[in-house]
Order: structure tokens, then sequence, then C-alpha cells
């Protein structure tokens, strides 16, 4: 487990696994470098490398990176030919989502078995409340321990955990525990935690803001809290001064909350060359359109509300939506109304990247279907069932988009009108 014992800070005891956790029911569990420990899972050579996990092309973006490739400044969200340059000797792998969200449902599984309370955040961290957990499995640390070995020892991953008294602490308790660590806050020690970190650490301070509270002086958390609340206000605005001002006092009311409902599901890709080519740009739609049909039937939802997102190569961004008359989960239907989306844009440029996204969600099997007098009774979303039975048994590579268009369709696709 590496570092299961040792801790950031300087392994303040106040702060460590001994500390009070008796007011502390919180934990943000965080898988450590996720898609990049994953692929290194699948490939032990690969352990002790640099790994870096994301879009390889020319324009490619950094979804995640080992700490052995972190040290050479390389992060996620940065241009991939930018970590080329800082670690050349690094391996470089394209995502995955298919095995990530695999390893996601199982470790999801695991802090499900321990509480119901479990709000997941995204593939790779969640929040649980263990308040009704404590008579089976002890005190919230030794929670936290339970996960973290169990998690190692069946899916050979590491995880940090914060525990603290609320969701804001917790979180960054994680943070400050990674990689491969646990940190406790005591209810009676959050301000002790908090007010020493810099301003950047509140959630919702970005760059921007964190320049204005730099302005005036007010460099950590600390300073936050005690700052006059008419000059946050001032510098803010009235929300923004609030939401802040209660942060930094350790105040944070919010309760995990086990019901996350997407409220939309969607696809983009960003070409490794501008294209201006429309057979280049509807098969992207296509490809598109299906990829947000297979989540959308996974998840069991339909949605009503087609959005295409067009980027120009001058970094112009479109977003155009036409609402259904009948909610949908089949490719079909959204790829049809994307391409007449894009058509009637007309972007007459060359273009750098499209998305297509499904709004309105909802449950599939709460919204009825209306049947047309000539629908056929078995019809597109047999088919792309039938492809996702398919694709699960034999890999989504090996089932092109193009099954998803008939004769005459794929006729068209060979031949589109232009735009």
């Amino acid at each position: 487990m590496g570092r299961s014992q040792s801790l950031p800070r300087g392994g303040d005891p106040r702060f460590g696994p001994d500390a009070d956790d008796s007011g502390s029911p919180v934990l943000h569990v965080d898988m450590d470098a996720f898609y990049a420990s994953v692929e290194v899972r699948r490939r032990p050579e690969l352990r002790g490398r640099a790994v870096v996990v994301g879009g390889i092309g020319p324009r490619g973006v950094v979804s995640s990176a080992s700490y052995e490739a972190r040290r050479y400044g390389v992060r996620s969200a940065m241009p991939t030919a930018r970590a080329r340059a800082l670690c050349p000797h690094a391996v470089f792998l394209p995502t995955d989502p298919a095995e990530y969200s695999a390893a996601s449902r199982a470790v999801m599984q695991i802090f499900r078995d321990v509480t119901p309370l479990v709000e997941p955040l995204s593939l790779d961290e969640a929040f649980l409340d263990v308040s009704g957990a404590r008579r089976l499995f002890g005190p919230p640390v030794e929670i936290a321990r339970r996960i973290r070995a169990r998690v190692a020892r069946e899916q050979g991953l590491t995880c940090s955990v914060g525990v603290a008294p609320s969701k804001f602490v917790a979180k960054l308790g994680s943070t400050r525990a990674k990689p491969d660590g646990l940190l406790v806050v005591p209810a009676d020690r959050v301000l002790d935690f908090l007010h020493p970190l810099p301003v950047a650490a509140l959630w919702g301070v970005g760059e921007r803001s964190a320049e204005t509270l730099r302005r005036l002086g007010l460099a950590t958390v600390g300073d936050v809290a005690e700052a006059p609340f008419g000059m946050l206000r001032k510098a803010l605005g009235e929300a923004a001064a609030t939401h802040l001002h209660e942060l930094a006092r350790g105040r944070d009311p919010r309760r995990v909350t086990p019901e996350h409902v997407e409220k939309s599901i969607g696809a983009e890709v960003t070409f490794d060359v501008d294209v201006a080519d429309p057979l280049e740009i509807r098969r992207a739609l296509l490809a598109l359109a299906e990829k947000v049909g297979a989540r959308l039937r996974r998840a069991g939802q339909v949605g009503r509300t087609v959005s295409i997102k067009v980027r120009t190569a001058d970094f112009r961004t479109v977003n155009r939506s036409r609402t259904l008359g009948v909610p949908t989960d089949t490719a079909r239907e959204m790829f049809d109304t994307a391409w007449a989306l894009y058509t009637v844009l007309d972007p007459g440029e060359r273009i750098r990247l499209v998305g297509v996204r499904m709004e309105g969600l909802a449950p599939a099997g709460e919204t009825p279907r209306q049947l047309t007098l000539d629908a056929p009774e078995r019809g597109w979303r047999e088919a792309e069932a039938a492809v996702d039975a398919a694709a699960a048994r034999f890999g989504r590579s090996v089932i092109g988009p193009a099954s998803l268009l008939g004769r005459r369709d794929r006729r068209q696709n060979e031949n589109p009108p232009r735009p």
C-alpha cells in the first residue's frame, strides 16, 4: 500500500490516522492517476515508467499521467505535444473508455458494499457518508483503511482518502494525501487545516479570482475568512463572496447525495488536421452519434434534444440544437438530426472539432414510445441493441459506425450533399 500511514504537511499528527475522527463521517476517495494506473495494471511491464494517457495525435490532450511522468511537469489537460516535449521517454497510450468504466464500476461497488450513501463525482472519485456504517465496520478512519486495502487487493489500484466533517474538507484532504495516502481532519481542527492553505484551494476560485483576492492582500484561506465581507462582495459579487466566506470558515452543509442524474450525454472529436470534406465530417458525426446512443442505452436513458457543436479552424465555436417530437436513444435518429443541423449551419470553413450531445434526458422505462403507421415491427433500436451486444462480445472497434446505415444511406454517405 506504499504510503498508507504517511501524511502530507510534515506528518502533522493532528491530521494523522490516530486523530479523532468521531465528528468526521464524510470520506472523499480519489483514485491515483486512474487511467494511467489502469493501463499499468494490464501492462505490468510499464510499472515504474512514465506513462501518459490521452489523445496521441498532434492535437491530443493528456487525460492522465503516472506520477513518474508528473515529475517532469506532465499534467492532465495539457496538450500532448507539450507532454512529449517535457517527457519524451514516456509511454504514450490512447484512452480506453470501456476499460476505465469497468474498473470504475468495480471500485464503486466496493464503496457501496460499505455504505449506500455514495456520490460519484466522476469515474475515479466519490464522496461517502459512513455515519451508518460504524456499527459494522468501525470508525471512519478504519473504514477508509479497509476501502484502500480492498481496492489494492481486488483491483490492483491505489487510492487516496480524505476523512472530514464535510465534503469540501474531505476533498481537500484526499488531495493532500496523494498519492496513496490517508488524511483525517478532526471536526475541531478544520480551521487549523484550512487556514494555512492558498486561496486557490477554495472551490470556485480559479486563476482570475485568485489574482483578484491576492490583489486585495488575501493569499490564504485564513485571510479570506478574516476579510470584511463588504470587501469580498465588492470584489467578487454577493453570491461568490458568500460562498467563499462560508467555505473559508469551514462551513459546507451539503449532504452526500447518492443519486446523480446526468442532464446530458455527449461526445466530441478534435481532428488531427482541420477538415472541410463533408464526407469526413459526416462520418465523424455518425461515429459520435453511435457513441452517444450506446452510452444512453447503457444508462437506461432517452433524450429529447439533439445538439451539435462545431469549432472552426479559427477557434470560433457554434452550437445548434433541435428538439425531437419523441425522446430517443437511437444513433440513427441522432445522426439524422445532427447532420441536418450541420447542413443548415453551413459553416463554409475548415472544421477543427465537432460534437454531438443529447439533452433533456429521462429514464427509458418511464417514457412511452410513439409508433408511426409505417414503422417496422422491429426497427433501429433493436438493430442498435444487437450492435451493442456484438460490441460487448467482440469489441466496438470491430463494429463500425457504418453498421447503423442502410444501403441507401451508405450510398449517400459515399456521396453526401455538399453543405
